[in-house]
């Protein structure tokens, strides 16, 4: 497995990310201790080194797994934990972006995960209500007490990520270096603002969903089973009939290649963008993530790749339409376009 630099820092990080949502059994579904292991000492022998987990997940049973699976290798990992959501749910201060919660919150997590410092601390979501100018300020804080190493991002609007940024460039203090956005073929929203943002300020995106809890592995096409009767995890993409026809062109796909459907639609994640967006792999099998994993094995084509995004139907809408259509294009540069360098966005 290949390493990147995660955003604009010089911390190494694995082409694909080891998400252990799946870690425990608590939330009624989910892996067990020991077959929890087995997929993360797979991440490990296919060159893995960089894990994510949260406050919450699994009601801590996944941070205590993570801190247990490192061990003594502590160093040799990447450990991105997320602070936000409620702990306590009668308690206002239980939750939610306030310095109070980022520091109660990150003290827990530090004790579950049996180390002294995370490489990575996630703002879970945004919350609406705590001011910016005190999220990035309570996290400089953490960071430059060591108890942290780097800031990043998640489920938040590209307008507050931009302002937290320049915010902290003014200030001299730490920016956000990740992004973590749901994308994959059924979900391509975040393309519309969320992915330029990124871009222009040099996030590296982390892509959550990426399978779109297995609707694109082809097992609901295989199943038959009806849209209106399928359940799904909450917050995940529906079994509607424009997604079940994205999944059965996925599969078409991978019969061309020989690969599975999962395998393919996690190569179209890790493709996009020049290479620079990290899919987050979660399973509950050890045999399904093996399976993820040959993903490394093959690239996809520029032919199937321009299959899978027709398929999806996707259209980025206004403004970036307007902006990059022939017209526009004309009205901004006249003649002298013909003469300029490919259109790069620059934020």
């Amino acid at each position: 497995m290949r390493t990147m630099l995660l955003g604009r820092s010089g911390l190494r990080v694995s082409e694909l990310c080891l998400g252990t949502m799946t870690f425990g059994e608590d939330w009624g579904w989910g892996a067990s201790r020991d077959e929890s292991r087995r997929v993360f000492d797979a991440y490990v022998r296919a060159g893995g080194n960089f894990v994510d987990t949260a406050c919450n997940y699994t009601n801590g049973t996944s941070e205590k797994f993570v801190g247990e699976f490192v061990g003594s290798e502590r160093e040799r990992f990447v450990i991105a934990t997320k602070f936000s959501l409620t702990g306590r749910k009668d308690d206002p201060n239980g939750g939610g972006n306030s310095r109070k919660n980022l520091v109660q919150s990150l003290e827990g997590s530090l004790a579950r995960l049996g180390t002294d410092y995370v490489d990575l601390l996630y703002v879970h979501m945004w919350d609406f209500t705590t001011p910016i100018e005190e999220v990035m300020r309570a996290l400089d804080d953490v960071i430059r007490a060591g108890k942290v190493l780097y800031a990043g991002v998640s489920d938040t609007p590209s307008w507050v990520v931009s302002r937290a940024n320049l915010l902290a460039d003014l200030r001299g203090l730490s920016p956000f270096v990740a992004l973590q956005v749901p994308h994959s073929l059924v979900r391509r929203d975040v393309e519309r603002d969320l992915l330029p943002m990124a871009d222009s300020l040099g996030l590296t995106v982390m892509s959550w969903g990426v399978l779109a809890s297995g609707i694109l592995s082809g097992k609901y096409n295989d199943a038959g089973s009806p849209p209106e009767q399928a359940r799904l995890k909450p917050g995940t993409q529906s079994l509607t009939p424009q997604n079940l026809r994205i999944a059965a062109e996925v599969s078409a796909v991978a019969g061309d290649l020989g690969r599975t459907p999962s395998q393919v639609a996690i190569n179209w994640e890790r493709q996009r963008r020049g290479g620079s967006t990290i899919p987050i792999l979660a399973a509950t099998r050890l045999a399904q993530f093996e399976d993820n994993l040959g993903c490394l094995d093959f690239e996809l084509s520029e032919e199937h790749r321009k299959r899978l995004d027709a398929v999806t139907g996707f259209e980025r809408g206004f403004p970036m339409d307007f902006l990059e259509s022939e017209n526009v294009q004309n009205l901004l540069h006249g003649d002298a376009r013909s003469r300029m360098a490919p259109w790069r966005h620059r934020g």
